[in-house]
């Protein structure tokens, strides 16, 4: 079926920025980021067609971002701005360090939409049933894996 890149872009630019602006906190790496979300839309633009756009690309920003953020984490340019930062924004910087440090070691370990769940559901406070639709899992799918990853984030605490 197809659908028209260019109209998407004009409608859902603007909305793909504003997430990759707010996971990133980069104004570059954003506009970066949103253009390979599009560039991933043309490269398979015969198999969409028009229904769910919005959802589609949010999740693909989200995956996008997700792997910017990992990508900066294994060679960082600037250490103060990675994934873990922004998640773990409270605190001094010593907390701030402990925080980003388990919140790797314990994502590391988990599938891609894991880290997917957490950010929709803890970072951007999505319901769970957003969130749940947002990955294509069931709800209950979605608190274990929240359970697993807490349980995880437990334990390398306690490790520590």
């Amino acid at each position: 079926m197809g659908v028209d890149v260019e109209a998407l872009y004009r409608r859902y630019g603007p909305m793909v920025l504003r997430r990759c602006r707010s996971m990133l906190a980069d104004e570059q790496q954003a506009l970066d980021a949103m253009q390979d979300v599009f560039v991933r839309v043309l490269r398979r633009k015969d198999d969409l067609d028009d229904r769910g756009c919005s959802s589609l690309l949010f999740r693909v920003a989200t995956n996008v971002c997700l792997n910017k953020l990992r990508h900066r984490k294994r060679k960082p340019s600037d250490p103060a701005t990675d994934l873990l930062t922004q998640i773990a924004a409270a605190g001094e910087e010593l907390e701030r360090s402990h925080a980003r440090s388990l919140l790797a070691r314990a994502l590391g370990r988990e599938p891609e939409s894991s880290a997917l769940i957490a950010v929709l559901h803890l970072h951007d406070g999505w319901t769970l049933e957003e969130t749940a639709e947002a990955v294509n899992m069931s709800v209950s799918g979605v608190r274990k894996r929240l359970r697993k990853l807490k349980a995880m984030l437990a334990e390398l605490e306690g490790a520590t």
